[in-house]
This record gives C-alpha cells, sequence and structure tokens, in this order.
C-alpha cells in the first residue's frame, strides 16, 4: 500500500462528512405493524414510503452496525436508471413488461432527487447523466449494441458519440465512442443515506442500530438483544444476506473496492474536461465506474478482488493493495494527464449478487416475509423503486391498497435457486472474473473488433445471460 493512503475505515464518504451518532440498540422484546431489518437505502426507503403512506402504522427498523454501515455507505454515487436483470425480465414475461420496469428505473432518478429535495437532505446530487465509454473496437462494437438495446427499451433521449463528441464532454485517453443517457445523477452517498435515515426518525419510525439480527422467521426478527415481532418482516440487507440463519446461498456478496484521489487543481480538471459532472464508466468485461466528486476529486471503483471463501464480508472495507494499483493503473490509464496524482482512500464493500443476476422484490403473503434485493451493484436508485414497490405490497396485503403498477412489474415474485456450496462457489466466481480480465487484456492487444469468446464463456458459466 502507498504510503499516505488512508485504508479502509468504512469509505471516504464517511471520512469526508463524519461518522454518524450510533442510535441506541434494542433492549428487549417490542411489537410491531413491519419489522424492516437493514438500515441501508433499502430498508430507509421502505420506512419512509410505508410511513407515509401509513402514518398510524408502528415500524421498527434494525441495523446491525449504523444505518449506511454497507454499501449504501460505501458505493460509487450512481443514482443511475440500471437495473439488474431485464433482458431475463424480457424474456419471462415479453418485451413490454420489462420495458414498464425500465420506465420506473427511469423515473425514479427524479424520485430519489425529489425526496431529497422535499426533505432538505444536501447529497452533493448533480443530474449531469451517465456517460460510459468504448476503448478499444470490440468495447465499441458492445458500446454501440448496447446503445441500440437501451433504445428498444424505450430510452428514446439516449444519445450515441463518436471519438470527437466523446473528446468534447470528457477527454479519456483512446476513446473511440461514448453513449450518454440523462437519466443519472452524481450522489454523495454518505449525505443520502444520512438524510433519508433523519427523514424516517422525524416520521415516527424506530431505528435500533448495533443490532445484528441472527435470525428471520415468520413475524419474529431474532437478535441477541431481544425480538420484534410483527406481522411483516420485510429483509433488506443485500450484501449481507448471507449471514443469516439459512440464507447462507441465497445472494453471493460480491465485492468491490474504490479509491479516490486528492484533489485536483483547475489545469488537472481543464486537461481531461468533465465539465458536464457525468458519472462516467466503461465497456470493458471487468468494468469501472467513476465520478468528479462535489468537493473537486475523481472517486474510482472496480471489483478488485471479487469474492471471499464463504461469502464472508470485509473487515470496514480494508482493501488488498493490489487492488489499490490496480484502480490506480485503470484512473492513469483513462487520463495520463494525471499521472502524478495521489490517492488518498481506498476502501471496499459487499453487494447482493443472486445466481440468475436478477434483482427482486417479494412478499410471502403466507408468512409475512418479504425482502427486496439482488441489485448487483446498481442499487443506489432500484433501492428506492424497491422501497416503494414493498410499501406498495404491505398495503395490497394488509387490505389498504389494491395492485399498483409497482406491484405488476417483472421483478415482483421472482424466484431464482440457491447458489453452489463451495469451494465451487469461489472457484467459480474467481474463474469467472480472472477471465474476463484476460479478455480484456487480448482485446487491448488484438485490437479486435468481435467482443472475446472468453467473456461469452465466462457470462454463460455465471448465469449472466
Amino acid at each position: 500500500m502507498s504510503s499516505g493512503v488512508v485504508n479502509g475505515g468504512v469509505s471516504y464518504w464517511y471520512a469526508a462528512d463524519g461518522f454518524p451518532q450510533v442510535r441506541r440498540p434494542l433492549d428487549g422484546d417490542v411489537s410491531a405493524d413491519v419489522v424492516i431489518v437493514g438500515g441501508g437505502y433499502t430498508g430507509l426507503w421502505t420506512a419512509y414510503y410505508l410511513k407515509k403512506a401509513a402514518p398510524f402504522l408502528r415500524i421498527v427498523v434494525l441495523e446491525q452496525k449504523f444505518c449506511g454501515y454497507g454499501a449504501s455507505g460505501r458505493n460509487g454515487g450512481w443514482l443511475y436508471n440500471g437495473i439488474a436483470g431485464r433482458d431475463r425480465y424480457a424474456k419471462l414475461h415479453g418485451r413490454e413488461a420489462a420495458v414498464r420496469l425500465q420506465r420506473a428505473m427511469n423515473d425514479t432518478v427524479d424520485e430519489v432527487i425529489r425526496v431529497a429535495e422535499a426533505e432538505g437532505v444536501d447529497a452533493d446530487l448533480h443530474k449531469g447523466g451517465v456517460l460510459e465509454v468504448a476503448r478499444t473496437p470490440a468495447q465499441l462494437a458492445r458500446l454501440k449494441a448496447f446503445h441500440e438495446a437501451e433504445l428498444a427499451f424505450g430510452e428514446k433521449d439516449r444519445e450515441l458519440y463518436d471519438a470527437v463528441e466523446t473528446a468534447r464532454r470528457i477527454r479519456v485517453a483512446d476513446a473511440v465512442g461514448s453513449t450518454w443517457t440523462p437519466h443519472g445523477a452524481r450522489v454523495h452517498p454518505v449525505k443520502l443515506v444520512k438524510g433519508l435515515a433523519a427523514a424516517v426518525e422525524a416520521l415516527g419510525v424506530v431505528i435500533h442500530e448495533s443490532t445484528p439480527v441472527t435470525e428471520i422467521r415468520p413475524k419474529h426478527a431474532v437478535t441477541p438483544y431481544g425480538t420484534v415481532r410483527a406481522p411483516y418482516v420485510l429483509r433488506c440487507t443485500e450484501g449481507f444476506t448471507a449471514s443469516l440463519k439459512g440464507q447462507k446461498r441465497t445472494w453471493l456478496p460480491m465485492n468491490s473496492s474504490m479509491v479516490v484521489t486528492e484533489p485536483l487543481t483547475d489545469e488537472q480538471w481543464a486537461a481531461i474536461g468533465w465539465d458536464g459532472r457525468e458519472t462516467l464508466g466503461d465497456m470493458a468485461h471487468a468494468y469501472m465506474y467513476a465520478q468528479r466528486t462535489a468537493d473537486g476529486r475523481i472517486a474510482l471503483g472496480g471489483r478488485g478482488v471479487p469474492y471471499r471463501f464463504g461469502s464472508r464480508t470485509d473487515n470496514d472495507g480494508r482493501t488488498q493493495a493490489e487492488t489499490v494499483e490496480a484502480l490506480r493503473e485503470i484512473l492513469t490509464g483513462f487520463f495520463p494527464a494525471l499521472a502524478g496524482l495521489r490517492i488518498e482512500h481506498a476502501w471496499s464493500g459487499v453487494l447482493g449478487v443472486p445466481r440468475d443476476w436478477c434483482a427482486t422484490v417479494t412478499l410471502d403473503r403466507s408468512t409475512g416475509l418479504g425482502w427486496a434485493g439482488g441489485y448487483v451493484g446498481s442499487g443506489v436508485a432500484t433501492a428506492n423503486l424497491a422501497g416503494r414497490t414493498l410499501r406498495d405490497l404491505v398495503q395490497q396485503d394488509s387490505g389498504q391498497a389494491g395492485r399498483t403498477e409497482l406491484t405488476e412489474l417483472p421483478w415482483v415474485g421472482h424466484k431464482v435457486r440457491r447458489w453452489e456450496p463451495e469451494p465451487l462457489r469461489w472457484l467459480g466466481v474467481h474463474g469467472m472474473y480472472a477471465t474476463y480480465r484476460t479478455a480484456d487484456r487480448r482485446e487491448t492487444l488484438t485490437h479486435s473488433a468481435g467482443s472475446s469468446r472468453l467473456a461469452r464463456w465466462a457470462d454463460r458459466v455465471a448465469g449472466r445471460h
């Protein structure tokens, strides 16, 4: 690890904005109308919309550390319209159903911005859209296919740029094209989750932190400090789901890592552009994601070490030195003019991956158990749509409302098989990402316009297509 780099400490977002004062843990058995397990975006959005719709509900949120400790406080700050599993939902339920899901995601970006403004949450939001670039012929072919697919799913305001037009927005080395959508915004993840937690408490929702849930069963959320009994128990634990009893193979905790630079000078920004403050991604198989932060830095992420044996999660975000160096190489590969720029902070976190890579929202009416997640890295906006959908499902089940447009979306009630036992999980995931990286290297060296057979093979083995 390079000297001077802060490693872990949950994330740079907390280092910059400060850690919250931890709320009191659960102290004995209590009863509620709804208990939500997990104090990240999904759990908090669900509590927010349920309480707004039905102020009389007694809602309790249980969080093992503090609200935003997981992916909600560590992500790259991409509030955008991507959703995991759309193509599969089109195959299962028809294209029109998948189009409705995509439109709901497009609208969700503006919904998060609307609520943040209404609740007075200053989360450094800037709606500059999402720009995804191609740097090799094979990436360009994938980018054009991706662009056409997005148009086919109803995104009529997306734009396709050639190399010259891309450079007018941002000067990425070797960029040969890009695609841009307006349905995206930069956000400071921690400011958003802190503000959302405060808004939820102000509505009368009770949040207990430092309260790990060890078991979920019908009408019970069990903790070391007591049990919360409620007709509805909603699991909103995303990448930490595997730690719950009986959930070891439900969703795989995929690891993602990030670095943030020192602030750039005006001259450095002038050298690379990025005046629109779009969130930035690429078309590599082992892709990167980045944002221009409100305090003038670049925050950039990628997979790093993708998975820990036995579905273990990290220790407060500590990151391997080789991962930090790999992310530094991506940064300087994209922006050679920033070769001397210092990395100040590195961290990691986990996201939830279902076996078929499809995000889902479910409420089992026979047991009152519900869950949402499996966002595969697209959770900042998707969690909001999930929270509104869980609200509608609970209200529908309790007789307070009927079917809604959200409860009819194709991801509702989706079922998926469990992940393989170890060591097959570890071997499969590490083999998959090693293959993706090899495919990326070959595409760069050969300048082939076709996507690597290795990557297509890895997609099939992983169950992504």
